[in-house]
């Protein structure tokens, strides 16, 4: 075969491999710029960068818009070598970084498909290894990819794709994420999340101990518990057993209860007000949530409604002499608070620990709409075996679809039109240029 057909195949395919993960990062990380915005906090704090802490939503929103229009463009072959240029920039600096990480492990999971898929520091570190590979081939030979727009058409790509992920962050900002990709989704239920099934592997470790001088690693069965020669020195696991996908669900009331259980097995539907940190919470829709709470007080059931944070007693008394709220508060992990919902704060509705609904405090519902809601709510049949709301999940996925539909369409449509405004425009200009060619071939 030729050698500039090689190096074109080889090319074409570097392009489409770096485009699509480019791409896919960009969207996973638009779904969820709270959550790059917190994996972004913990770099910053390992790093001893806390002073830039104020960045984090920028710098989420700003790192999957870029994302994904470096491989917008690079799928669309837009600006070949400015955009080989810096998608090899990027890697050039992720791929150390990375290697760093796997190193040391200052965070778990760099976070570089967010929430949707968990690589270890290793494992993101050989899958950039061949993405650097690839950006060094796509530089070096960027004039051999295939050009779909004309040149004056790519401001338009390249301006579009950014402010169209950027408009997406905000979307999946100041509304829940259009795809949960943590464990609380809508129509799950939380007990089951964290069952253990009997035949599941437990932990297996290593266990140290020193005689004389001589350490020695013995296995849990031959390990000398109950030998007083042998002083125990250390423990080491060797492998992981089952890990359930919620592994810890603590919500304690001002006397240091923990009363999880008894939220997580109520009968009747349970309001949680999540508020991670009060002291950074929304007070801008402060008048639906005491409306629900009001309403939840004076049901004929006696529907429960719990605030829910992680911050101290005085910012709990602060918040509510800023906002009137009368309801109890409960404490838990921020962690755990953050996991649950993308808002501070945001509403959660549970049903025996089956989540019915949540809301980001931007779309809580107002009093017209409350009862309506509750009536479904109480209503929703919840499968005996499952514990799951089948007709609750249902629907969300059906909504979603409806949603990727308009999204994919509002992103393709413009992109298509003009295409084709270029390809008619370039034929036109193309059948000037030959007429005039013609003309001065017989003059």
């Amino acid at each position: 075969m030729n050698k500039k057909i090689i190096i074109k195949i080889l090319v074409e395919f570097c392009r489409i491999f770096i485009g699509a993960t480019f791409v896919f990062s960009g969207v996973v990380k638009a779904i969820d710029p709270v959550g790059g915005a917190i994996k972004i906090g913990d770099y910053l704090t390992s790093f001893g960068l806390n002073h830039f802490a104020w960045m984090e939503n920028v710098l989420s929103f700003n790192l999957a818009a870029i994302e994904f229009t470096l491989g917008i463009c690079l799928l669309l072959a837009v600006y070949r070598r400015l955009t080989t240029l810096g998608v090899l920039l990027m890697m050039s600096f992720m791929t150390p970084l990375t290697l760093y990480l796997a190193i040391f492990n200052p965070v778990s999971d760099c976070g570089c498909f967010g929430d949707a898929i968990i690589l270890s520091n290793w494992a993101t570190f050989f899958k950039n290894v061949p993405l650097l590979i690839a950006a060094i081939i796509t530089f070096i030979y960027h004039k051999r990819m295939t050009v779909i727009y004309s040149y004056k058409a790519n401001w338009f790509v390249g301006l579009f794709a950014y402010f169209f992920c950027m408009a997406f962050c905000y979307q999946n900002y100041t509304h829940l994420p259009i795809k949960d990709f943590r464990p609380y989704k809508v129509g799950l239920n939380i007990p089951k999340l964290m069952e253990i099934p009997e035949d599941a592997p437990q932990d297996e470790y290593l266990f140290i101990y020193e005689k004389e001088g001589e350490k020695k690693q013995f296995k849990l069965e031959e390990a000398p518990f109950d030998d007083a020669s042998w002083n125990y020195v250390d423990a080491k696991l060797i492998k992981e057993g089952f890990i359930p996908v919620v592994s810890s669900f603590e919500l304690y009331n001002k006397n240091g209860d923990n009363i999880s259980d008894a939220i997580l097995s109520r009968p009747q539907l349970t309001f949680l007000l999540i508020l991670p940190d009060i002291k950074k919470a929304s007070d801008l829709h402060i008048d639906k949530i005491n409306n629900i709470y009001d309403y939840a007080v004076e049901a004929e059931a006696k529907l429960p409604f719990y605030g829910v944070t992680a911050s101290s007693e005085d910012d709990i008394e602060e918040w509510k002499e800023n906002t009137g709220a009368d309801y109890p508060f409960l404490t838990a992990d921020d962690v755990l608070l953050k996991t649950m919902i993308r808002s501070n704060p945001g509403l959660i509705m549970i049903k025996n620990g089956t989540i019915l609904a949540k809301w980001h405090h931007n779309d809580i519902p107002g009093e017209d709409q409350l009862e309506e809601v509750i009536m479904k709510l109480e209503n929703t049949p919840i499968d005996e075996e499952t514990a799951t709301a089948p007709e609750i999940i249902a629907e969300k996925n059906y909504n979603d679809r409806i949603s990727w539909v308009r999204i994919i369409t509002g992103f393709t449509l413009p992109l298509l039109l003009i295409w084709i405004y270029d390809f008619f425009r370039n034929r036109h200009i193309r059948k000037k240029i030959e007429k005039l060619q013609t003309v001065n071939k017989y003059n």
